[in-house]
């Protein structure tokens, strides 16, 4: 798995011109699932990323983590982060897991994630979303299953 993390003030997605999901300080996660992923990786990432100290504390320094700032979650799934680009001009996502697989591992996280006490929203999987943010910093983090 493959996880987009950023830091926001806010954030929300739209289907349709209809939010679907929004929330105010904490992470948005962009989330791709790979072919060869299992429930481990989803728990693994999830509790990696509700864990990372990356909220700022009295002192201004990043020793905070998503549970203990009580932030909040959105949670959008998105194959092409597994996107390969380095051959040709054409994205290759052969190594994106199927929609049912996909689909399946990433309501495992987000569950994962609420089991923990953090407020989750989501986006509509499967579907032409428009995401909007207010990144916190900025502070933009890569994060990927063992």
């Amino acid at each position: 798995m493959r996880a987009v993390i950023q830091r926001v003030k806010k954030s929300s997605v739209s289907v349709d011109g209809k939010v679907v999901g929004s929330i105010k300080r904490g992470l948005l996660v962009l989330l791709g699932v790979a072919g060869n992923d299992s429930e481990d990786e989803a728990s693994y990432l999830a509790d990696k990323i509700i864990n990372m100290r990356i909220f700022e504390d009295d002192e201004g320094k990043m020793n905070r983590s998503l549970l203990e700032t009580s932030g909040q979650m959105l949670v959008v799934s998105q194959f092409t982060l597994l996107g390969d680009c380095r051959k040709g001009r054409r994205p290759s996502f052969v190594k994106a897991a199927g929609p049912e697989k996909a689909n399946e591992l990433y309501e495992i996280f987000v569950n994962f994630v609420r089991n923990k006490g953090v407020p989750v929203e989501t986006g509509k999987f499967r579907a032409m979303m428009d995401v909007s943010l207010i990144n916190d910093g900025p502070v933009t983090l890569i994060v990927e299953s063992r």
